[in-house]
């Protein structure tokens, strides 16, 4: 563990490719994240963690996947999931508690038993930003509801019931993205509310986590930090860390967004100076995925630590 370096990454298909399996050996990155590009069926998809795994001789190696249900699924080529939408349970949660809970924790089995069937052991959920009118759609259904109080304690049924089922999970996108007028895969969202609304609203949600991990966000909060994003902004993660108190492993979200301006290796170094532990880089591009792997320092204690606390509640 303590060779491994502070990067997650994305592959490009179905299998290693030979370059691929070199660079997991070379610059050990701390996890690699699945995507709808690498999962053909069952038994291609578990071979392929496996044999991610294999390199490292770690039958627990984080495995990532970005599997919310609804519009988000990577698992579309093996199952539709598309009338599942957190804003689905959200309202079921408002109008039928009793059958949210039946349902949302029958939805967390059947999603958990697949993503062990295929071999990951971390789901990018519960997305815990809110509900927002006006705002960019690339939240919208993915919102469970624009009141923080029921988005705040679905979240907490998502991390338990997925920590029962041995796998990991990822919040977010910390502190808040609900707001967002834009797209942050393609531009740099920024949100002009005063800090006292935030911590209202937005930030309520995120607020005493179980969760291991949190992913944070590509946007700037110009009353709080009027230069940098989340991902950049010292202010905003000592935020998190002392004010919303997420006490454990914070991801950057996907280095390859539009959001971020400025180049790949700056933005890589910078994740780290503000304060994330872990960077995350999705597109499978290998010359990006290089100059993250040459940005990213080897994984200290306190990430040893946490990843030994979430590797305790796998299978």
């Amino acid at each position: 563990m303590n060779k491994r370096r502070s990067f997650i990454i994305g592959i490009k298909s179905f299998s290693l490719t030979v370059q691929e399996k070199d660079f997991l050996k070379k610059y050990k990155p701390w996890g690699v994240i699945l995507f709808t590009r690498n999962i053909k069926n069952i038994k291609q998809t578990l071979k392929l963690t496996s044999s991610i795994r294999k390199i490292f001789n770690d039958k627990k190696y984080p495995i990532l996947i970005d599997q919310e249900g609804g519009r988000v699924n990577r698992l579309k080529n093996l199952i539709s999931f598309d009338n599942l939408t957190s804003e689905f349970f959200g309202n079921k949660y408002i109008n039928n508690f009793k059958e949210f809970k039946f349902y949302y924790k029958l939805f967390i089995d059947k999603t958990s038993y697949l993503l062990r069937s295929i071999g990951a052991n971390i789901n990018t959920s519960p997305v815990l930003d809110l509900r927002v009118k006006g705002a960019s759609n690339i939240i919208g259904d993915r919102s469970f509801s624009a009141d923080p109080k029921i988005v705040s304690k679905i979240g907490d049924y998502c991390i338990q019931y997925y920590h029962e089922n041995g796998i990991g999970t990822v919040i977010k996108h910390i502190p808040g993205h609900g707001l967002a007028k834009v797209d942050s895969h393609k531009f740099t969202p920024i949100i002009s509310k005063k800090k006292k609304y935030l911590f209202k609203k937005d930030f309520t949600s995120f607020k005493n986590k179980k969760a291991f991990f949190a992913m944070t966000a590509h946007i700037i909060f110009n009353k709080i930090d009027n230069k940098n994003a989340v991902t950049h902004s010292k202010i905003l993660i000592k935020l998190i860390r002392n004010k919303i108190r997420f006490k454990n492993l914070l991801i950057s979200d996907d280095l390859s967004m539009k959001s971020l301006k400025g180049t790949l290796k700056d933005n890589t170094i910078k994740t780290f100076n503000a304060g994330c532990n872990l960077a995350l880089h999705c597109n499978g591009n290998f010359k990006e995925m290089l100059i993250v792997a040459k940005n990213s320092p080897l994984v200290d204690k306190f990430i040893v630590k946490k990843t030994s606390q979430f590797y305790k509640i796998l299978r």
